[in-house]
């Protein structure tokens, strides 16, 4: 683990910190810390920076409330740049968007990597625009009860994929189930932050009786 002392401040005392999201892995913002606001993030458990342009500290979710909590803080192998991990109560950026990342520059040819809050990003934007054709849009037209129809459906399948054990076919069932559930999610405008957060408070309650059984 380093140390404070061994980490290179600019001339000005100042040493840039990438904030990332633990859970997306979405870079947040660009910001920068001196010794003090380091020393505060540390101790606190939430990001502190320096602001340049007031030339003052500033807890990041002092007036917003959008706190970032820090998972872990890393330094580049020059140690003169910072990685802070962070789980957060809202937007990162001043403009009320998740990141202060969002205006591309340039558009490769690399595809993205599947991910379930970018499966999400595409169901709501079915929902909003309901282009034709779109499987996706026909639950959303037909409603909740046609989706919740459909979760039960897929229910089903799973189970009898499972009780044949059958895994491939188990694999392929639970992808169709948990596509349809994501499409309920969207229509009660449940996020996946939602769902991540009860699993996580669960996950909790679970390590404390483990060690209850354990004493």
């Amino acid at each position: 683990m380093l140390n404070i002392d061994q980490l290179k401040f600019d001339e000005k005392g100042l040493i840039p910190a990438i904030v990332v999201d633990a859970q997306s892995k979405k870079v947040l913002t660009l910001a920068y810390m001196n010794r003090e606001s380091l020393e505060i993030s540390m101790r606190e458990g939430r990001t502190c920076f320096w602001s340049r342009s007031r030339q003052e500290l500033w807890r990041k979710g002092e007036t917003s409330g959008n706190v970032q909590h820090i998972v872990d803080i890393t330094a580049d192998c020059d140690r003169d740049a910072l990685v802070v991990r962070v789980n957060k109560d809202g937007p990162a950026c001043h403009l009320g968007t998740d990141s202060c990342f969002n205006d591309k520059v340039f558009i490769g040819e690399a595809a993205e990597p599947f991910s379930v809050k970018g499966l999400y990003a595409l169901l709501e934007g079915r929902k909003s625009e309901l282009p034709e054709g779109s499987y996706t849009t026909y639950l959303f037209q037909k409603g909740i009860d046609k989706i919740l129809k459909k979760v039960g459906e897929e229910c089903t399948e799973v189970i009898i994929a499972g009780k044949a054990g059958d895994q491939r076919e188990t694999v392929y069932e639970i992808a169709d189930l948990m596509y349809h559930i994501m499409v309920l999610m969207v229509e009660m405008g449940i996020s996946v932050d939602d769902v991540r957060a009860e699993l996580a408070s669960r996950h909790i309650i679970d390590h404390k009786m483990k060690q209850e059984k354990m004493t």
